[in-house]
């Protein structure tokens, strides 16, 4: 990964309270685990901004360097990194990931 997609990843991470690197978009998800990641987080009705990971061939790949992570989404709440879709649904399930947010002060929005 060159230090240009390092930088533009720390950059995003940081200036996102959630973030959701993605296939597609949250209205026209391009892959089954980034719909069920979107549907997660609307479902919590909390804000999030996205990053269309097929717009960008440096940014898909550089994500994985970044996060140590090999699939994609991945969620970041206040820079941390959380989880694919396997695991944001499991925290959803628990209530974990719920309380991660209003931990964080991200609680869902009335």
């Amino acid at each position: 990964m060159t230090d240009d997609v390092q930088g533009r990843l720390a950059s995003l991470v940081s200036q996102n309270d959630v973030l959701l690197f993605m296939k597609g978009s949250p209205l026209f998800p391009q892959c089954g685990f980034s719909s069920r990641a979107v549907a997660i987080l609307n479902h919590l009705n909390v804000e999030f901004e996205s990053v269309d990971v097929l717009q960008d061939q440096g940014i898909r790949q550089g994500i994985k360097a970044f996060s140590d992570w090999p699939t994609i989404p991945q969620l970041y709440v206040k820079g941390e990194f959380v989880g694919g879709s396997d695991i944001m649904m499991e925290m959803y399930e628990s209530g974990e990931l719920q309380q991660l947010l209003s931990e964080k002060g991200l609680a869902a929005q009335a």
